[in-house]
């Protein structure tokens, strides 16, 4: 099936979004009768986006604006990233009709102020380019530390996505705390950056192992009616788009059940959600993926500070 047409199908199925921080890519798909809702960004793209000689100057910007703070080489390093990717989703921001979405660093994931600190900012910086806290979405590991810092923040008007989510008890303590998204991640982050690691199947909504996992998420929001939207991400090919369309989530970005009482009567947020740490601790796959993904967006999140260092520190 046609890209083109492909994407219409998925369209007339759930609400797409676009994981880009390219405006062309945004404007390619774009119609009069077709929009995409949100966009969504990683420290992996920001990364790609900063590398591309056809944004530098974007990037360039982004670093001068930080040069007259006065602040200390670290502090303009942090500073100037977060200020890339503001400037970077502002450029797809005419295409949507929904919120853009922004990560906070992997580096905060397990310290809830310092989570929520970076989110803060993060609204500031977009409210400062005319774009009001109503259209952003800040994206959130799902530790157990940085899902309290979701139901802080979406307590204080700030809407939050439950990313790098690999299980029902992540999904259903990111709805206990109110966060407009959950991002369950279809394929583990790794098979973006290392060959190999991806596997085709023959039929992808019943043999592949997240989709279970992902339907159990839908079929669980059903039954407690929660208000949180399920958006799956990390979607490599486009029979995972379609074979993920049929499981009915919310929107979609172009496990087993446990044993024991029902997981959506469990508070995972309860005691710094203890009951979600002790959930993670369990289930060895979603906490090795959840780790490589923390791992993976910090490499990202580092080699675009090297970008910026050498930028800053230019004669």
């Amino acid at each position: 099936m046609p890209t083109n047409n492909l994407l219409s199908y998925v369209r007339t199925q759930v609400t797409v979004d676009v994981d880009s921080m390219d405006p062309t890519v945004a404007a390619r798909h774009t119609t009069p009768t077709a929009n995409f809702c949100d966009m969504t960004s990683n420290q992996a793209i920001v990364y790609g986006e900063a590398a591309n000689s056809e944004r530098a100057a974007l990037f360039k910007n982004a670093c001068q604006r930080v040069r007259t703070t006065g602040a200390d080489i670290e502090e303009q390093i942090i500073d100037a990233v977060d200020v890339l990717t503001v400037l970077l989703a502002k450029e797809v921001y005419p295409y949507l009709t929904g919120r853009v979405h922004v990560q906070t660093s992997p580096s905060t994931a397990y310290n809830t102020q310092a989570t929520i600190a970076h989110a803060k900012k993060l609204v500031a910086l977009f409210e400062a380019e005319g774009i009001p806290a109503s259209r952003v979405c800040i994206k959130i590991p799902a530790t157990p530390e940085s899902i309290v810092a979701c139901q802080y923040l979406e307590n204080h008007g700030v809407s939050t996505l439950a990313t790098c989510l690999f299980s029902v008890p992540q999904a259903v303590a990111a709805s206990q705390a109110g966060c407009l998204y959950v991002a369950p991640y279809f394929n583990e982050l790794r098979v973006h950056f290392q060959a190999g690691v991806w596997k085709e199947y023959k039929d992808t909504a019943k043999e592949h192992p997240m989709a279970s996992v992902i339907d159990a998420i839908v079929k669980t929001f059903n039954q407690i009616s929660s208000k949180t939207l399920v958006m799956p991400a990390s979607i490599v090919t486009s029979a995972e788009a379609v074979a993920l369309a049929s499981l009915r989530p919310d929107h979609l970005t172009i496990s087993d059940m446990y044993a024991g009482p029902a997981v959506h009567d469990t508070d995972f947020l309860a005691n710094d959600a203890d009951a979600l740490r002790k959930a993670l601790a369990a289930d060895a796959e979603a906490t090795r993926k959840l780790a490589d993904a923390l791992k993976i967006f910090d490499e990202m999140e580092q080699k675009t500070k090297e970008l910026t260092r050498k930028e800053l520190t230019a004669a």
